[in-house]
């Protein structure tokens, strides 16, 4: 059966964002014939021109919508003014009414999120809109640190299978899922081996990005974060970070999410953690005196830390 795809652009799309998952299908193609077929839309025909200048022919938005099994919303630069786009949030909530899996690349997924069928479910984004996400849709669940995210449908309330992704390169993660998904693992590593990248990354590398953003330098909890970097080891829990900015520890977790795109928890963990792969980079010996001067107290919990925000292990930064 084929599943039939509209690849949702805009005025200001990322181009790379596009490619990625047009190649994964086009792989799956080659190796099940007819497995998928796809078309590029707007609301903008008869072209959307992309961040790089370059036109893509496309057609407008379908009003069959009995004809989409998947319709998949590219991020990039354009993105707000696709926000704004009142025809687009309509057709987008006609489409996820009609049954059809809701999918996201990159920054794509405030299109979603903007059109309301992200509300009360979790979703990602790239790491750099995630402050924006936070505090424009705080209905939604923001997962900052996956590459992806499923949110299976929801029988009996009409919510549509939604998949979000965290950047570029994340997209083709997904959309390897999604090959996993629909045709099998078989199909999903072939793909990926004629790609020439891996099958599952784990979840969070993508994600890694510098944590001096967290927060900006004359930000109010700039104070507070430099703080927990000159005593990593100390008690940083919801409830003690509440009390030195001297708010309640649900008005504090609520303030801080909303001003770095994360949760005080997420933010105190990348913190120690790249405080423990400098040390680790820089050849210090022992992961036991690491981990506890960074705040972990033992090994393992460092070990989970890592894989988790790094994929990769701790051991794996000594030079």
């Amino acid at each position: 059966m084929t599943c039939r795809i509209a690849f949702v652009l805009f005025p200001g799309f990322q181009q790379l964002d596009l490619a990625g998952p047009m190649a994964v299908f086009e792989v799956a193609r080659l190796e099940r014939p007819g497995s998928y077929q796809w078309r590029l839309v707007a609301s903008t025909p008869p072209t959307a021109r992309s961040s790089a200048g370059v036109e893509w022919p496309v057609q407008g938005l379908p009003r069959s919508l009995g004809e989409l099994d998947l319709v998949m919303v590219i991020g990039g630069d354009g993105v707000d003014a696709a926000c704004q786009d009142a025809t687009l949030m309509a057709w987008l909530r006609r489409a996820a009414r009609s049954g059809a899996r809701m999918a996201s690349i990159c920054s794509g997924s405030l299109v979603l999120a903007a059109a309301g069928l992200l509300d009360g479910r979790s979703a990602t984004t790239h790491w750099s809109r995630g402050r924006q996400f936070a505090q424009d849709y705080p209905r939604v669940q923001l997962e900052p640190d996956r590459i992806y995210v499923r949110e299976p449908a929801q029988r009996g309330t009409g919510l549509p299978e939604v998949w979000t992704s965290a950047g570029m390169t994340a997209g083709i993660d997904l959309c390897l899922a999604l090959l996993a998904h629909d045709l099998g693992e078989d199909v999903a590593r072939e793909a990926a081996r004629q790609l020439v990248v891996e099958r599952r990354r784990p979840g969070g590398q993508s994600q890694f990005s510098p944590l001096q953003d967290l927060q900006p330098p004359d930000g109010r909890f700039a104070p507070l974060l430099d703080a927990v970097r000159n005593d990593l080891a100390a008690d940083h829990s919801v409830e003690a970070l509440a009390a030195r900015a001297c708010m309640s520890p649900r008005h504090f977790a609520r303030c801080f999410r909303a001003e770095t795109g994360t949760t005080p928890a997420h933010a105190v963990e990348r913190l120690r953690v790249e405080a423990a792969r400098a040390a680790l980079e820089a050849g210090a010996t022992s992961v036991l005196r690491v981990a506890q001067t960074c705040g972990f107290g033992q090994p393992e919990r460092m070990r989970r830390a890592f894989v988790r925000l790094t994929g990769r292990p701790p051991t794996a930064f000594k030079p």
